[in-house]
């Protein structure tokens, strides 16, 4: 979202123009600094470049883990069998203006996964986004990844607490986010993933997610 009223702000200050200058100097550097942080990264790390830091995530907590693979496990299976696209996880790079990402779980549609080569490693705006929060990444997930998200139009995006077993499902409209579901219970449909609709139990028990694997494997 542009921030018009920050810019009618910055464009009463008498010395604007300076202003406007200082900001580029400080973006060409942020840009020769991502320049770097694409040579350097590899396989092995979990990194993001976030407003010109960055960041390195230690390792996940086993609930974090388990609640990602258990979500992907069917989320990859119905987009697989129906072939809608494609899912990424954890070490998907999506690249936006500014920053650069790894989302817990991506979807991209056919539109733009048909493009993808087997040894890409940046990847462009997905169409559905999922987090799963963590003490080290809840700031950003609910902050500077929200705003991102929303910008660059990921047209669902899904935030999930491990700890609580909640799940909140925002949906873009008219350019902002709308949180159209929040819960523990009852059953979830993406509006994005064509007829992709689970209970939410499935996210966090390994034993209902397995009946629920098996009905979409013989659907």
């Amino acid at each position: 979202m542009i921030h018009s009223n920050l810019i009618e702000q910055i464009l009463d200050l008498a010395d604007a123009p300076l202003l406007h200058q200082q900001i580029g100097l400080k973006l060409a550097e942020e840009k020769i600094r991502r320049e770097k942080f694409y040579n350097d990264i590899d396989e092995s790390m979990k990194v993001e470049f976030i407003n010109g830091e960055i960041i390195v995530h230690s390792p996940v907590m086993k609930r974090h883990n388990e609640t990602n693979g258990l979500l992907f496990h069917l989320l990859d299976i119905h987009v697989r069998k129906n072939k809608l696209g494609f899912v990424g996880i954890e070490k998907i790079m999506v690249v936006l203006t500014r920053n650069d990402y790894e989302p817990d779980l991506v979807f991209f549609n056919n539109d733009k996964a048909e493009d993808f080569k087997p040894t890409q490693t940046l990847f462009p705006v997905p169409d559905f986004v999922v987090e799963v929060l963590s003490k080290g990444t809840k700031k950003h997930d609910r902050g500077i990844k929200f705003d991102d998200y929303e910008t660059h139009k990921v047209q669902e995006y899904w935030i999930i607490d491990p700890d609580n077993e909640i799940i909140e499902q925002y949906i873009l409209k008219k350019n902002v986010y709308e949180l159209v579901y929040k819960s523990s219970q009852g059953m979830i449909k993406s509006m994005v993933v064509k007829d992709f609709e689970i209970p939410i139990r499935a996210i966090f028990d390994a034993e209902i997610n397995f009946e629920v694997l098996q009905k979409l494997r013989q659907a």
